[in-house]
């Protein structure tokens, strides 16, 4: 089966209750790698693995959008020697696999503050962007240098910004509003959260966007993250109702 060929698996879940748009906290490389007597950098190298998967199992069940947290504005706090290979894995999966996202119609999109990343990490990641800018099929999001309240906090300097040129009211912001400055704002809302490695917590994962999303939590750790623990993620979200604040009918 070639990277990205549909799944016949498909049949088994109805569309209709299939999430649109799904997000992971991809949490456990350094405790993959430590309970293996390796450096983290080599757990890291096997979530990404984990990554191609992933993209792989969205591809197949039609999401429209996939959201990956890569890299927290937290993360700077780590040694500067992981801070460095982590970012030399991305810049190396960048190369490596932006030719196969552009032939397989996928749209990559990095959200997060990258101006504090090197010149040419930021120059790859605008390349990558520009390449895939047009593709209609699964929209691949990587956070990166990315935390919820820099989200919120980022969009409403944008919103302060219009106030003070005059251009907007500040009767007229409501959440309408301030949702077109957050990222992917032009997006599907966010469905289904999963969070691996057995902690639940949300760690100011898209705080905004997951208002109303359904979370799944599992012991599994990023590395050894595959198609039957996402089917089991998506199983259980298929059988939870989704009210959106209604009341239950009777």
């Amino acid at each position: 089966m070639t990277l990205f060929q549909h799944n016949q698996d498909l049949s088994t879940f109805s569309s209709d209750l299939l999430p649109r748009h799904v997000a992971i906290i991809m949490d456990g490389n350094g405790r993959w790698a430590r309970t293996r007597g390796k450096l983290r950098i080599i757990g890291h190298q096997a979530g990404f693995s984990a990554v191609r998967r992933a993209v792989h199992f969205a591809v197949n069940y039609r999401f429209d959008a996939l959201t990956l947290y890569a890299f927290s504005s937290e993360n700077w706090k780590r040694p500067d020697k992981e801070i460095d290979s982590l970012m030399q894995l991305f810049d190396q999966a960048l190369n490596n696999e932006i030719d196969a996202l552009h032939k397989n119609n996928i749209k990559l999109q990095i959200i997060g503050d990258t101006n504090r990343f090197t010149i040419e990490l930021q120059k790859n990641i605008r390349r990558s962007e520009k390449l895939t800018s047009k593709n209609s099929g699964l929209k691949l999001n990587i956070a990166a240098n990315y935390g919820g309240r820099w989200d919120i906090i980022q969009g409403v300097k944008q919103l302060a910004t219009q106030v003070q040129k005059g251009i907007l009211n500040p009767n007229q912001i409501d959440e309408d509003t301030l949702c077109r400055y957050v990222c992917m704002h032009e997006l599907a809302p966010v469905d289904l959260v999963i969070r691996t490695g057995g902690e639940h917590r949300i760690s100011n994962f898209l705080l905004w966007q997951i208002a109303y999303a359904e979370l799944f939590f599992t012991d599994v750790l990023w590395p050894d993250f595959n198609d039957f623990t996402f089917k089991r993620a998506l199983n259980t979200f298929m059988k939870r109702e989704r009210r959106f604040g209604n009341s239950v009918p009777i």
